[in-house]
């Protein structure tokens, strides 16, 4: 029988907790009507007790059945992620906390852009960001510098858009600074972390100082000006303001700076496509993101790292960010961050610095897995005796190095099972909201810069983030979820334990398939997965091209996709794909999986000219296993049994008709 520990916390395949989600959902409409009629009950209500009864209410009334009548019908076309037949993208069923605290809440419409449109749900919020930030091991005492931070955001893309858009504010901060005090012929001497006054570095080295020196020389330059009087730290302020890149925009500012060259953001070939569009959006342009190769795990290569690291610091190139991915959008893959921050140090240490930005959209959830309730970590063996063969040490490494990095992407709405929209963006050093603050009279208080405490501050926080108005919903959705289900070990980190070990079974039990079709059909998961994302890719002996192998895979994947214009309920199953390119992979790593594949290698290039033979990429079937009863066994089955069962029947019925 399995696991039945997590039952409560779900709706249910089938809807088996509907009594319990009505009970919920009842309760707190009835409580949210009773909070209307006594806002002000001496009011007079405006809607008369009789005008139900007129012919226009009814009129509307009836219109209004009439299209939620087909909106229901038209989501019945919907993908069925509640269940555990679904295996395709990053969807499953939704914690019910979650769902009914977003309901909930959105009775009320918060704005969580300050505290003036949601006194309520931008604590949470803030509060969200804390929880998130003790997860990956960043400081949370506001008392301690530095002191992390995090808010919420539609996603992602915005989350990793905002990642950058701050590395970018402190990148550049040191040059206007620098500037700045020239223009006045101020001499405040070297505060600070520095042991010389700032005009006295080079352009260089004034690129190459660390997140965290910047916002300590900012606080130090600006305490040293206050305390020659009011006057001349306003006029600092002022100078500096006007030195800015995001005032004086990229062409004007390095008109000023001459010699200076463009900044670049390094990510591995397997980064997300948000990536280049920040780039777009930023103005640096997508020639400026330097792509790292992977290996052969389909992790960031920190021999190519190295290289391309000893080739900036020759061409003294600025780096504005190195982005490292905390499980990959198509393969779930872990790029060894411990390498990397290992690699930041040594490179400091030779005068090129970089930033680390960790996209860990997909992956960020999995820090609860790692995480003890008293914060710290657990054991690397411990760990290992719970699964047969994660973490690898790599992965235990990469969890164990977030604590050190400057910024983290994570999605409540994937691996947080909470509903769209819920992405967040968690720093380490909260100073660096100082950098990027905007401020609106009619939304914001006047509260002074470095005033109060942090989260008094943050209270203000739509001048600190990219998005404006968005929904307090989210906040608390996400929010009673992590109160019901904490991020450590033993709450939420179980959950999500469930789904590592069915990508592990899911693991052993393929290669028992691909034993017993062996002389017929080559089944392989190209790469070792590093978390509950397995992808795997099918070849008959016979076909001994990519293009052959991509139509092969192709007329199977067609029969386990989402399709509009059929009916779900025709679907046993669902999977999901994505594509290996071929322009991603080293010659040699295209020759090893060439051959693994038994493809001609030549057929698999990154400018195909037979397309009947050929290909730039080869089609993979992705499979994503996080529902939480994916172990349910019925009649002696479970649900990976049955997919399994199910995708060998495709394949032999597609064997068959193979020519």
């Amino acid at each position: 029988m399995a696991d039945t520990e997590f039952d409560a916390y779900f709706l249910g395949p089938y809807g088996e907790n509907a009594d319990l989600f009505e009970e919920l959902l009842t309760d707190f409409m009835r409580d949210h009507v009773y909070w209307r009629r006594n806002f002000h009950p001496e009011s007079t209500p405006p809607i008369s007790t009789s005008a139900r009864y007129s012919q226009e209410f009814a009129g509307v009334a009836a219109r209004m059945r009439r299209e939620l009548f087909a909106l229901s019908a038209d989501l019945k076309k919907s993908v069925p992620w509640f269940s555990p037949r679904y295996v395709g993208h990053m969807s499953s069923d939704l914690l019910m906390s979650g769902l009914v605290a977003n309901i909930m809440t959105t009775l009320y419409n918060p704005n969580n852009v300050s505290d003036q449109a949601a006194p309520t749900t931008v604590q949470k919020e803030i509060e969200v960001g804390f929880q998130l930030a003790r997860m990956f091991g960043f400081e949370t005492e506001t008392a301690v510098r530095p002191c992390a931070w995090g808010h919420l955001t539609s996603g992602g893309t915005v989350s990793n858009y905002e990642g950058l858009r701050n590395l970018q504010a402190l990148k550049f901060y040191p040059l206007a600074l620098a500037r700045a005090l020239e223009r006045l012929d101020l001499d405040l001497g070297a505060p600070g972390p520095l042991k010389r006054a700032l005009p006295e570095l080079s352009q260089w080295e004034l690129v190459n100082l660390s997140v965290d020196m910047v916002v300590e020389l900012r606080r130090a330059y600006l305490s040293a000006a206050s305390q020659l009087g009011p006057q001349i730290l306003h006029s600092l302020r002022e100078a500096v303001r006007a030195e800015r890149l995001e005032t004086l925009g990229w062409v004007d500012f390095f008109e000023v700076h001459p010699g200076l060259k463009t900044p670049v953001v390094l990510a591995p070939n397997t980064a997300h496509y948000s990536w280049p569009k920040a780039m777009k959006l930023l103005g640096l342009g997508t020639a400026n993101l330097r792509r790292v190769d992977v290996d052969g795990d389909m992790r960031m290569s920190a021999g190519d790292l190295q290289v391309v690291l000893d080739g900036l610091k020759d061409e003294r190139r600025p780096v504005l960010s190195l982005v490292a991915i905390l499980g990959t959008t198509e393969f779930g893959t872990i790029d060894p961050i411990g390498d990397i921050v290992a690699q930041r140090e040594r490179a400091l240490g030779a005068g090129l610095y970089f930033p680390i930005h960790v996209d860990a959209a997909w992956g960020g959830y999995l820090a609860s897995i790692f995480r003890q309730e008293d914060g710290t970590l657990v054991p690397h063996e411990m760990l290992k005796e719970q699964f047969h063969y994660f973490p690898s040490d790599k992965v235990y490494g990469a969890f164990a190095a977030l604590g050190s990095v400057e910024s983290i992407t994570v999605d409540p709405h994937k691996l947080g099972y909470i509903p769209y929209p819920a992405g967040a963006y968690v720093a380490r050093n909260s100073g660096m909201i100082d950098f990027v603050t905007d401020k609106a009279p009619y939304a914001f208080e006047g509260h002074l810069e470095e005033q109060g405490d942090l989260r008094e501050r943050l209270r203000n926080l739509g001048q600190y983030i990219l998005e404006g108005s968005k929904p307090g919903a989210s906040a608390a959705s996400v929010h009673v979820s992590h109160r019901v289900l904490p991020l450590h070990t033993d709450a939420f980190g179980k959950l999500l334990k469930k789904g590592v070990r069915a990508s592990e079974y899911f693991y052993d039990e393929l290669h028992k398939i691909a034993d017993r079709l062996g002389e017929d059909i080559i089944i392989d998961i190209p790469f070792k997965p590093d978390c509950n994302l397995v992808c795997l890719t099918l070849n008959p002996v016979k076909n001994r091209s990519a293009a052959g192998l991509n139509r092969f895979v192709q007329s199977i994947y067609d029969q386990m996709r989402v399709d509009a214009s059929r009916p779900i309920q025709v679907r046993s199953f669902f999977a999901s794909s994505t594509s290996l390119q071929a322009g991603d992979l080293s010659p040699e790593q295209r020759l090893t999986l060439a051959e693994q594949l038994g493809i001609e290698p030549k057929t698999f290039c990154a400018s195909p000219r037979d397309l009947e033979h050929d290909a730039s990429s080869l089609l993979l079937i992705r499979n994503t296993l996080m529902n939480p009863w994916l172990d349910f066994e019925d009649k002696g089955l479970n649900y990976i049994d049955r997919y399994l069962l199910f995708l060998e029947e495709l394949i032999l019925a597609e064997l068959q008709s193979y020519t």
